[in-house]
């Protein structure tokens, strides 16, 4: 299984970003799937995740502003982030939301400046 992050970049502070995962070597509709994020001298936190029956979950700190979907023909879990915060600044991942994670990829960073 391999898991490939893109679309992270340097935006200000009430800006947008959308983050894309190509996951290769599964069939996608069968994993519950999540964005997670580390952010400096933190540890990694689960922010959005999306089932396998298409329902949603999110973070307090991200809810009304980051939006989850999926697309299992194409293999992808997308983040749409909008309204960003200085807080937000940290690599974001995509894996299985699951207690049983994939090998983690290399992530894509995402910083957010004033």
């Amino acid at each position: 299984v391999q898991l490939q992050a893109s679309g992270g970049g340097l935006v200000q502070a009430g800006g947008s970003l959308r983050l894309s995962c190509v996951v290769s070597g599964i069939s996608l509709r069968n994993y519950d799937m999540g964005w997670y994020r580390q952010a400096p001298g933190k540890q990694r936190e689960l922010v959005a995740a999306t089932s396998r029956d298409g329902s949603t979950n999110y973070a307090d700190s991200v809810k009304g502003r980051f939006t989850i979907s999926r697309d299992n023909g194409k293999k992808t879990v997308n983040l749409q982030m909008d309204t960003l915060k200085l807080e937000d600044t940290a690599v974001y991942y995509c894996n299985r939301n699951s207690v049983v994670k994939f090998l983690w990829g290399q992530g894509t960073q995402v910083t957010v400046s004033s």
